[in-house]
């Protein structure tokens, strides 16, 4: 009897890394001091010594049960964009700048060529929000997890002067309410979206018109990274007073994250287009209109809230950046929470 006799290949879990090098060093900083392969990574903090209080600022998070998707279409290469994004975004809501990133891969069965594809997305995520990835740990689990099956999940830490945190203690009645569109239902309510939808590959690979897209390539669309668009706004030279990743929890619980006591947000909901998928999960669901927004983004990845005079300027810095934004609402004087109308 030997490790690999109970289910454990350490040659696999060899040729896994290798696999991943190439995909890795592409998201190299000149902050990293150590190589693949270690058991730490190690970046430098000397790059930002010149902030008057450099503060770190750090997001964990997974990818849920959207994996189940990436199972049954064997599509593997953007769910770790989707790790990345859930980490990052919520760095970037403290208005700190993305550093690093390490993942963490849990299967039933290393196959090297599928955790080389997972981690191709996760350094793909990492370009698209400028953090390298200096670490990981794929961890072969047989009895625990099904052999086709893993589980993926990440950690980012970034850095912010703390003159720059975004805190949203200076939110007041009159200021703008800026959403920044999402690419569709990101990493979020897939428990819901698998009782909508038959979970069944001939399901999934079925086209839409009202899609443009099959029903799986619109419910697999990784999450929006936020990054670049948030630092073009400051570069444009607007104060972000607040900013809310819309993730589980909808509008309802992730809005009034950024607000102060004393205001609430005013939303309006023909501010925009609602994407199809949307549309689809409410109808086909039966999912009260309340519910869908207490639940999904409803095709608004994030929102801040600026001054009104600020509001024309902060959307063209979006654009700039390659995103699409719009005025969602107000901020008006009442108790703590979120209107809809």
């Amino acid at each position: 009897m030997d490790y690999k006799n109970a289910g454990v290949d350490i040659e696999a879990g060899y040729k896994s890394v290798e696999l991943m090098k190439e995909h890795i060093k592409g998201t190299m900083r000149p902050e990293v001091l150590t190589n693949i392969g270690g058991f730490s990574g190690a970046f430098s903090m000397e790059a930002f010594k010149n902030m008057e209080k450099p503060t770190l600022v750090s997001g964990t998070d997974g990818v849920g049960t959207k994996l189940k998707l990436a199972f049954i279409l064997d599509k593997h290469d953007t769910v770790g964009i989707d790790c990345v994004a859930m980490c990052v975004n919520d760095i970037a809501c403290a208005g700190g700048e993305p550093l690093f990133f390490l993942d963490y891969i849990a299967c039933g069965k290393n196959e090297p060529e599928k955790i080389a594809k997972i981690v191709s997305g996760v350094a793909e995520g990492c370009k698209q929000s400028g953090a390298a990835l200096i670490g990981g740990e794929t961890a072969e689990m047989p009895g625990f997890y099904p052999v086709d099956e893993y589980d993926l999940a990440g950690f980012a830490v970034g850095v912010v002067d703390e003159k720059d945190l975004i805190t949203g203690k200076d939110i007041k009645a009159g200021d703008t309410l800026i959403g920044i569109a999402s690419s569709g239902v990101h990493s979020n309510g897939f428990s819901l979206v698998r009782k909508v939808f038959k979970m069944t590959e001939e399901a999934l690979n079925t086209y839409y018109d009202s899609l443009g897209k099959t029903l799986g390539e619109a419910l697999i669309a990784p999450t929006k990274i936020y990054v670049k668009a948030l630092r073009s706004v400051k570069e444009a030279g607007v104060k972000i007073k607040g900013c809310s990743h819309i993730t589980g929890g909808g509008f309802y619980e992730n809005i009034p994250r950024m607000l102060p006591d004393g205001v609430r947000a005013v939303v309006k909901k023909d501010s925009y287009e609602v994407p199809a998928i949307f549309k689809m999960l409410s109808t086909d669901g039966d999912i009260a209109e309340e519910m869908m927004y207490n639940t999904f983004n409803m095709g608004v990845g994030m929102v801040l809230a600026v001054d009104s005079g600020d509001a024309e300027k902060t959307i063209e810095a979006i654009k700039a950046a390659g995103e699409e934004a719009f005025v969602l609402g107000t901020v008006e004087a009442g108790e703590k929470g979120v209107t809809l109308c």
